[in-house]
């Protein structure tokens, strides 16, 4: 029992010392050292939200225990040096982490040393996206990363419709990276960066000058301002007073902005009016009872605003708070060691040597990132990629004195106006953003561009043809007109802003120009659009953007055509000689089946074979106009016959209708008979020069380039087909067909042949990504409706049609293909009813003649007597089979009985 007690003692012993000794590791100080300008926008409202959060965590019962938290806090007074010099201090001391350094550009440099020494880097306000926890592991970012403020700016101007955008940024690493991620989510987007205008870190008010002013002669109006706090007002201030912040632009600030009208509020009534009409985003937290108490409290400690750098200031101590709690639970110890690579390289003047490594370093980061809470920012929590969860920004319009939210931007669900809490009850997003007053208070959406305003006026290429002036001509004063260039100034007068141009020829007028190389040269610059007879297809859709297509042209093929006249033997044309044959055929077997069938017991079918054999005939092709006499008694006979019959009416009914059409319609007829003829034949083929055609036969239909004659004009189109292959001409011509419809309004012997086999159009061709294409495509669609398009079609494409515009190419005559299944299903049906015809008489003889078939087989007679025996009773009339069978039994009753009687 002794021993036992004293077991027990032991026991409860070893956890009270265990106990015991993790109380005696804990310090009764930790040291944070924080890094910041005091004087700063951000400094001066972080360092007195430190010092609160500080002050709530030493005095809550439920952290840290005994243990004290102390944030020493250096100023770096503006200077990048010294804020690369304060954190390096720190490390000489037992610091466990740093809070800072406050600018992304200073922040990479000590994250390289904090990554060396082990030591936790923890800032919310160096949010360069490039900051990659892989490079830098020790760098924690406790805001929301730009990036995801980019991707909300991209939502923005997507929204809108727009498509270009002007980036204002300092030409440092944290504008420049800033930048290149907006660049990435407007590519997401279809958008893009139209002009990137780089100010210096530090400029001047001429250097912002000079700037605004190559903005303002861009084209884009959708200019998206990553500043610093230092110049970002004295920016809106030069904008102003060169008229742009007036109707029509479009100012988006990142959330540098908001922070200063948070800050700073209420601001002076000069800045104020600046920045009227700008959108502005900043950071999103969740309005929780933690944050009103919080924002309570926070005007009895200052007189600044409260800005979101000042709530993630304080979450950020209170997550090093729980982190710091955690590692202490974890049994670890606050101890530091000599780095052996600094001590290679000597302590020297810069005392290297006192840089000390955190020994728990590792063991710490790993606390700081486990660490879930519910903070004044919301939910603090990190990812795998080390983000905060749940990035969110509200979006700001400033108006009068302040400023409205006009929606919020969620990661998950993009632009809402709806609250997280309430986006979180429901499937339906519902309206995306408030209404907006833009600059110059309009409320009005605006186009988001202008032209150059540069004086140039906008270069129109337009193609210097040859042929077919209707489309569009250069006279030879310079004039240029043509249907292309009525639509295309009937669009432009549409518009709802003027646009200066001037139509340049394109071409020497003598050949005619490659519409893919004016299309290329839009791209080079050489043109700002392009007018014309301009086809969209695949490999210029490549190259340049099109508006809507104003004229619909495939490709057709025309060739030469001659009148057929009435003959004597037009009755014969709607069939092919196979169809014919094939019909006949059908007749004759079909009156066949049908006397095998009613032979037997049908007296029609019946008689000297003579007269059996005119009956069949007789009966078959009378059925052609169901005009026969005989009558089908048996079921098989009435099913074949039923279904011949409809195979009739169909045969029947489809050569009326061709024959019909072959007398009564004027009928053109041409051995080429389309496409697919000059894709067999070896004939030689015109097509127009400088057109799309000849790559088209040659790389799509495979038709060899040693085939293909250019030709430049209509009248060399007529020449080539009157001459044809043999004298040097061309068998047929493939063009678009608008120009063949011309060609052929006063050219008889001509016609179109075949189907047209491409489907295209005619578009306005514009530089990528031209807002331009948009409008114009929007205006051709009026002109659609509203009746312009047709008025101006009959203006210059109505010509008057040949006398034999109405006739039509020869109808292709009805070939067995078509008829194929009409004549397998009456053919299937005259074989099961023969096969089930042979099966009953089979079952008849047997039951009829039982002698004859017994007897056969005893006597072992040969195939060819039974077959015969069996034809004979299939011969037989039904009635006469019956008699002669019961005449045999009842002799066989006789001979049985005559037998017994002798007995």
């Amino acid at each position: 029992m002794k021993w036992f007690l004293l077991m027990i003692i032991i026991c409860d012993a070893v956890p009270l010392q265990g106990l015991a000794n993790s109380v005696s590791t804990r310090p009764q100080v930790v040291n944070i050292g924080a890094v910041f300008t005091f004087n700063s926008l951000i400094g001066k409202v972080i360092k007195v939200a430190m010092d609160a959060a500080v002050e709530d965590v030493n005095a809550s019962p439920n952290i840290l225990n005994t243990t004290t938290l102390r944030i020493i806090m250096h100023d770096t007074k503006f200077n990048g040096f010294m804020s690369i010099m304060e954190p390096l201090q720190f490390m000489e001391s037992e610091t466990v982490a740093i809070i800072g350094p406050q600018r992304s550009t200073t922040a990479c440099v000590v994250a390289h040393v904090a990554t060396e020494l082990k030591i936790p880097i923890l800032s919310f306000s160096a949010t360069d996206p490039t900051m990659s926890p892989l490079q830098f592991p020790f760098f924690v970012r406790t805001s929301q990363n730009d990036l995801f403020q980019m991707a909300a700016i991209a939502d923005i101007v997507q929204f809108y419709g727009w498509r270009e955008v002007v980036a204002i940024y300092g030409d440092d690493d944290y504008g420049r990276n800033g930048v290149a991620a907006l660049g990435d989510r407007l590519a997401e987007k279809r958008c893009r960066i139209s002009y990137k205008a780089a100010l210096p870190p530090a400029p001047t008010r001429e250097n912002i000058t000079d700037l605004l002013i190559k903005v303002a002669l861009s084209e884009s109006r959708i200019i998206v301002v990553h500043a610093s706090f230092i110049w970002g007002l004295e920016l809106f201030n030069v904008a102003r007073n060169l008229g742009m912040m007036s109707t029509g632009y479009v100012w988006i600030a990142t959330n540098w902005l908001s922070t200063i009208i948070d800050t700073d509020s209420p601001l002076p009534l000069d800045t104020i009016n600046n920045i009227q009409g700008v959108i502005t985003l900043r950071l999103h937290t969740p309005n929780s009872i933690m944050k009103q108490n919080f924002v309570q409290r926070w005007h009895n400690l200052t007189h600044v605003g409260l800005s979101t750098y000042g709530l993630y200031a304080y979450d950020t101590v209170w997550l090093l708070a729980h982190a710091i709690d955690d590692f202490f639970q974890k049994g670890e110890n606050v101890s530091f060691s000599k780095s052996p690579i600094v001590s290679e390289l000597g302590g020297g003047n810069l005392h290297l040597d006192a840089l000390k490594v955190f020994d728990g370093g590792k063991i710490f980061l790993e606390s700081i990132l486990q660490v879930d809470r519910i903070g004044l920012t919301g939910r603090m929590k990190f990812t795998r990629d080390r983000n905060l969860v749940d990035p969110a920004f509200d979006v700001l319009n400033v108006i009068g004195t302040g400023y409205t939210t006009i929606g919020y931007w969620y990661n998950h669900s993009g632009l809402s106006v709806m609250p997280a809490d309430e986006l979180k009850n429901t499937s339906f997003p519902g309206q995306k953003l408030h209404s907006v007053v833009w600059p110059g208070h309009s409320i009005k959406i605006p186009r988001g561009w202008v032209f150059s305003n540069n004086g140039r006026h906008l270069r129109i290429g337009v193609p210097n043809r040859y042929r077919f002036e209707e489309v569009v001509s250069v006279k030879s004063n310079g004039m240029i007109t043509g249907f292309c260039v009525d639509v295309f100034i009937a669009a432009i007068n549409l518009l709802p802003y003027a646009v200066p141009f001037e139509l340049v020829a394109f071409g020497n007028g003598h050949d005619n120009p490659s519409n893919s190389e004016l299309v290329r040269l839009i791209t080079t610059g050489v043109y700002d659009a392009g007018v014309g007879d301009i086809t969209i297809i695949t490999e210029r859709t490549k190259m340049a953007d099109f508006t809507q297509p104003y004229v619909e042209s495939g490709l057709v093929v025309v060739a030469p055509v001659r009148k057929l006249g009435s003959s004597a033997m037009a009755f014969l044309r709607p069939f092919t000689p196979q169809m014919w044959l094939v019909a006949a055929a059908s007749f004759l077997i079909v009156g066949a089946v049908i006397w095998c069938l009613e032979h037997k017991h049908n007296d029609e079918f019946r008689g000297p074979p003579r007269r059996q054999v005119i009956t069949t005939f007789w009966f078959s092709f009378s059925t052609l106009f169901f005009s026969h006499r005989e009558t089908t008694t048996s079921n098989l006979g009435r099913i074949v016959l039923i279904i011949w019959l409809f195979v009739v009416l169909i045969i029947n009914s489809s050569y009326t209708a061709s024959l019909t059409s072959i007398l009564t319609v004027h009928q053109l007829s041409s051995p080429i008979k389309g496409i697919e003829t000059l894709q067999t034949n070896h004939d030689l083929i015109g097509y127009p020069q400088g057109s799309f055609v000849r790559d088209y036969l040659v790389h799509e239909l495979n038709i060899h380039v040693s085939r293909l004659v250019p030709l430049r004009s209509p009248e060399e189109y007529d020449k080539a087909l009157r001459d044809g292959p043999g004298k040097g001409g061309v068998a047929a011509v493939v063009d678009e067909r608008a120009y063949i419809e011309l060609f052929l309004s006063n050219r008889c012997e001509f016609g179109i042949v075949g189907q047209e086999f491409t489907k295209n159009g005619w578009g306005f061709a514009f530089p990528r990504n031209s807002p331009l294409a948009v409008d114009v495509s929007a205006a051709i669609l009026q002109l659609s409706e509203n009746g312009d398009m047709q008025r101006i079609r009959d203006k210059w494409l109505l010509r008057k049609a040949c006398s034999l515009q109405g006739a039509e190419i020869e109808v292709d005559r009805l070939e067995l293909k078509s008829f194929w299944g009409l004549f397998v299903l009456c053919g299937v049906a005259c074989v099961l009813a023969l096969a089930v015809y042979t099966v009953l008489m089979i079952r008849q003889f047997r039951r009829q003649c039982p002698e004859e078939a017994e007897g056969s087989i005893r006597r072992r007679s040969s195939p060819s007597a039974r077959i015969h025996s069996f034809l004979s009773f299939v011969k037989e009339k039904e009635e006469d089979a019956k008699a002669r069978s019961s005449r045999e039994r009842q002799l066989e009753d006789i001979s049985a009985n005559g037998s017994s009687r002798c007995n």
